[in-house]
């Protein structure tokens, strides 16, 4: 395959893509998002193509929208974006969170990891190692954000992924927005963290400081199940195991084909928008 037809194909991909800005009403009902500056917001719909379709990973009707940052696509190779959802666990209460041992969580999650490789081996996904933190747990009390990263290496990857994990606390559960990308772009993840954070908005009686111990149903799991991600779990396993697919991965690797595939043989029930046709799979079937 050429690299010309190979840019054309992206670059229709990313074309195909309608990136929003400004305040975004989310489908979760309660809270805005204010998309921060230097990032474009993709709906739900189209992160679903783009995670599932393009990236490989497993559906996950969870996910709200993407936040992608500006210049950087999501078929560029040093691409990354947020994840973005919200979970309706129940108001989590936060007194445990300064007597976590989070290098004990650690050596828990590592071995759960690695017995969840059973089941996504039989699903047909790879195995993935949890090297360990990229980032230490951390809770600020005052602002009720939760936030770690996790350094994943999914299969015989000589570069890691980063999933780096923020959990927002409200009246009924918590936003759950993780950043997907490889550990080179790590500091530029971080540096953008604080826009990212207070970008989440929370409506007028939804926000923490509204529970009513007296009508509020209160979570089965505090800080530290948040991190351990059990309670999350359909959303924890996409998250955890989110595979970071590279451009050049997708042109030329053995799995593309399969990938573009299910693409094509894939039925929406709701109107989809036009998906470019890779240009050596469309060659290829002509044959």
């Amino acid at each position: 395959m050429g690299v010309d037809s190979t840019q054309l194909w992206v670059q229709e991909v990313e074309g195909g893509l309608t990136y929003q800005s400004g305040i975004i009403e989310l489908n979760s009902g309660n809270a805005t998002l204010n998309v921060p500056e230097g990032f474009g917001f993709l709906d739900q719909e189209q992160a679903n193509y783009v995670l599932s379709d393009l990236w490989g990973n497993p559906e996950d009707e969870t996910i709200l929208g993407l936040l992608v940052p500006e210049g950087r696509g999501v078929m560029d190779a040093k691409s990354w974006l947020f994840t973005i959802s919200f979970e309706e666990m129940g108001y989590v209460e936060d007194e445990d969170a300064g007597d976590i041992d989070y290098e004990e969580l650690l050596e828990e999650l590592k071995e759960e990891t690695r017995e969840a490789n059973v089941q996504r081996n039989e699903m047909g996904y790879e195995s993935v190692e949890f090297v360990g933190w990229a980032s230490a747990p951390h809770y600020d009390a005052n602002s009720k954000i939760l936030h770690w990263a996790k350094e994943l290496r999914f299969g015989s990857d000589s570069i890691h992924t980063l999933n780096y994990n923020l959990r927002v606390l409200g009246r009924k559960g918590v936003f759950v927005l993780n950043a997907v990308a490889s550990m080179p772009e790590l500091k530029e993840v971080e540096d953008n963290l604080e826009l990212v954070i207070t970008s989440i908005d929370f409506k007028e009686g939804h926000r923490y400081a509204d529970f009513l111990p007296e009508v509020d149903e209160v979570a089965a799991w505090t800080i530290g199940g948040l991190v351990a991600g059990k309670i999350l779990a359909k959303a924890g396993f996409f998250v955890i195991f989110l595979k970071f697919w590279k451009v050049i991965a997708i042109a030329v690797a053995s799995f593309g084909g399969a990938i573009w595939k299910k693409i094509k043989g894939k039925k929406d029930k709701k109107e989809e928008y036009k998906r470019p046709e890779n240009p050596e799979i469309a060659a290829k079937s002509k044959d």
